[in-house]
C-alpha cells in the first residue's frame, strides 16, 4: 500500500478522502507526519491555494503529497464566496454557521440561486505536479436542512436531488460531490 500525505488536519475532509480512496492507499494527515505549521493559503484561486499547500509539504518534508482547495461559487454573487468560502463571514475562520448566515442574507429575495462547488486537488508525486478538478452543480436553498456534512452542506442541493448534502448523507455525498469527482480522478491517476 502506497503512503501519501493529504495536506490537511480537517477531520471531515480526511474521513471523506479515506472513504473515497478506500484501502488502496494509506492516506496520512499533516499531524501524522508531525506537521503542525500554519500552511499559507494566499492564492487568489483554488488552484493556486492547492498548489501552494502541496508544494509546502513537498519542500519541507520531501514526501509525495496532495492538497485541495474547495469553493462554493454562487452565480448571483459573481462566483462568491469562491476562494474565500471558509472565511466568508467577516472576522471568522471556518465558522460554518456564520458563513451560511451571510450567504442567506446576500441571497435573500433572489430567485437565481444557482451555484456549484468546485474542488481542485494538486498532487506532487515523484517530482511531478498534476491538478485534478471536480465540480457539482446545484442551488442554494432558502434555509438550512439537515445536520450531516460540514461547511455549506445544509444549504446546497445538488442537481437531480431534492435534499441538501446534509440530508442526503455521507454515502450519497461521497459518490456525487465535487471532492468525490476530483478524488476519483486522482485515484485513477494513482492507479
Amino acid at each position: 500500500m502506497r503512503k501519501i500525505v493529504f495536506a490537511t488536519n480537517n477531520p471531515n475532509k480526511l474521513r471523506e478522502i479515506r472513504e473515497i480512496l478506500g484501502s488502496r492507499f494509506e492516506v496520512v494527515s499533516l499531524a501524522e507526519i508531525g506537521c503542525h505549521d500554519d500552511i499559507p493559503e494566499t492564492g487568489s484561486t483554488l488552484e493556486a491555494n492547492a498548489l501552494q499547500k502541496a508544494q509546502y509539504i513537498h519542500d519541507h518534508y520531501g514526501l509525495d503529497c496532495f492538497a485541495d482547495d474547495t469553493g462554493l461559487e454562487v452565480d448571483a454573487l459573481g462566483g462568491a464566496p469562491g476562494v474565500h468560502s471558509a472565511r466568508y463571514a467577516e472576522g471568522t475562520d471556518h465558522d460554518s454557521e456564520a458563513n451560511m448566515q451571510r450567504l442567506l442574507r446576500e441571497l435573500a429575495g433572489r430567485d437565481d440561486r444557482q451555484a456549484h462547488f468546485r474542488t481542485v486537488i494538486a498532487l506532487i508525486m515523484d517530482g511531478q505536479t498534476r491538478l485534478f478538478e471536480g465540480r457539482v452543480d446545484g442551488r442554494i436553498d432558502t434555509e438550512r436542512h439537515g445536520h450531516g456534512g460540514f461547511g455549506y452542506d445544509p444549504l446546497f442541493i445538488p442537481d437531480g436531488y431534492n435534499d441538501s448534502f446534509a440530508v442526503l448523507g455521507e454515502d450519497t455525498k461521497n459518490r456525487i460531490s465535487h471532492r468525490a469527482r476530483a478524488v476519483q480522478q486522482l485515484a485513477a491517476y494513482l492507479r
